[in-house]
């Protein structure tokens, strides 16, 4: 009969050395925007899974659609460097 034994490294795999960076929290907040926006178009979708989709989901999901995009182009245009105008 073999023991049964806990992997050490499986069980100390988040140690406290594993946490995210300042630089990754602040990217995860700067994207927080994008993230909730998507997620609201999500729910919105399976809201629509089990049944066809009234006059009232059509517009929410254009909502939601407009506003994953309206936040992918605001941090699109932070992340881009401003470029000169003008030589």
């Amino acid at each position: 009969m073999n023991p049964i034994v806990t992997v050490q490294e499986a069980v100390t795999a988040f140690a406290d050395w594993n946490e995210p960076t300042d630089a990754e929290l602040d990217a995860i907040e700067q994207e927080m925007p994008v993230i909730e926006a998507d997620i609201d178009l999500l729910d919105a979708y399976i809201t629509t899974l089990d049944r066809t989709p009234t006059e009232l989901d059509e517009r929410r999901i254009r909502r939601a659609r407009r506003k994953a995009l309206a936040a992918r182009v605001e941090l699109a245009n932070l992340s881009a460097p401003a470029s000169g105008v003008g030589a």
